[in-house]
């Protein structure tokens, strides 16, 4: 049973394209309703019988188409370069059912927005809109607010991404099979240039990944948390959708309501996609550092523990700052020269392994993606606790504001 008030408060629910059943407050549930008691009916003629058993086949039958359609929403800022290829193999997939493609637009400044428009005159399954709020979260939301109904199933593409034919229907077909409520998948990274490349080894390693499930598992498993990809339309809606308020981590985020709401969240291992990561030290470096108040966000907001993948480099930006009183006692040196000397080191053994000298660069890219992790969480710590503290000092009314 999904309960929407799982967890504290979230945004708040977007229409369903089910009807809402019960008393406002109300717990809702998705499970069948129990049968009631049967009356005594006569047996029908055998023409009408017929008709009834043909009647009931097509009912049958369109039921079951209800259930393959989806909603693919594409949230885009600036992917000129690549929205056409996406759309074009997106929608390249023999096993969708009537699909709905809505591009949520945050206000790009290149020729994207010009492109969706001039493939939606050709295409009716191909739908623009614009998202305000920028954020991925944002356009998700928005996008199931106003062309869900009707639909079972929501699909999240990543514009910076490659997907291999079939890809929405075959998660529709894992969600069918396993009952779940998500269905996630493994990432592939892989990049171009030398950077980038070694960005991708780091992060399709222990080095970068931590043992993260969606990075390195080769099995279908029941999961936590993966990178999303298909949501069914009720259960997204029945726990608030994404808080539009996380510009980072908002899938986390989002999968600790649905667990607790008694949602779950399978893993396949029958398709998975290429992501391409960030190509530039600056670029990686603000990518992580959002990534690390996302995490401290949530875990603010949810009081979760952090695993120990993810506690390991938390550490990283506390002994680079002890490092810098190295003058006063050499010793504090020692963890930040460890912690550099293995990620070097990890590097260099990966680019032997893959016979690939670009490789090497991991080490460095690992280096970065731990301290600006690290650094962003503990960002977001200390902002959290000043603003507390200064509500504190104001007094209560001033608080209850912050």
């Amino acid at each position: 049973m999904l309960n929407p008030k799982a967890h504290g408060p979230a945004p708040a629910p977007r229409r369903s394209s089910q009807p809402e059943t019960g008393s406002v407050g109300e717990v809702r549930s998705f499970a069948p309703r129990p049968s009631s008691a049967r009356r005594k009916v006569e047996p029908l003629e055998p023409g009408l019988a017929a008709d009834v058993t043909a009647a009931a086949a097509i009912a049958a039958e369109a039921s079951d188409v209800a259930r393959r359609r989806v909603l693919i929403v594409i949230p885009t800022l600036n992917e000129e370069r690549v929205i056409s290829s996406v759309l074009e193999r997106i929608l390249d997939d023999e096993g969708l059912e009537d699909p709905l493609v809505v591009v949520a637009d945050g206000g790009s400044a290149d020729e994207t927005r010009a492109i969706v428009r001039d493939i939606a005159v050709g295409d009716p399954r191909v739908r623009l809109i614009h998202n305000p709020g920028r954020l991925q979260s944002a356009g998700l939301n928005l996008a199931a607010a106003t062309a869900s109904s009707g639909r079972a199933w929501i699909a999240r593409i990543d514009a910076h991404a490659e997907y291999p034919k079939n890809y929405v229907s075959t998660l529709i077909a894992e969600a069918r099979r396993t009952g779940a409520s998500s269905v996630v998948v493994s990432m592939d990274t892989v990049g171009e240039g030398a950077f980038q490349r070694g960005v991708a080894a780091a992060q399709n390693s222990l080095l970068g990944a931590g043992g993260s499930a969606h990075r390195r598992a080769s099995r279908g498993q029941w999961v936590d948390h993966g990178h999303h990809a298909l949501f069914e339309v009720a259960a997204f809606e029945a726990v608030g959708g994404y808080d539009e308020t996380f510009s980072h981590n908002e899938d986390a985020e989002f999968d600790l309501r649905l667990a607790g709401a008694g949602g779950r969240i399978w893993l396949t291992d029958s398709t998975r996609i290429r992501y391409f990561p960030r190509s530039t030290p600056g670029a990686l470096w603000r990518q992580y550092f959002s990534y690390g108040k996302g995490r401290a966000r949530t875990v603010l907001k949810h009081y979760t523990p952090l695993k120990f993948r993810q506690a390991l480099p938390l550490a990283v930006a506390p002994t680079v700052a002890a490092a810098a009183l190295a003058p006063l006692n050499p010793l504090l040196m020692l963890p930040a020269l460890a912690w550099l000397m293995a990620s070097l080191s990890f590097g260099l053994v990966l680019s032997v392994r893959q016979r690939d000298m670009a490789v090497a660069l991991a080490g460095p890219a690992a280096i970065i993606m731990h301290l600006a992790w690290s650094s962003g969480f503990w960002a977001q710590l200390f902002t959290h606790a000043s603003r507390k503290l200064a509500g504190e000092i104001q007094g209560p009314s001033r608080q209850a504001v912050s």
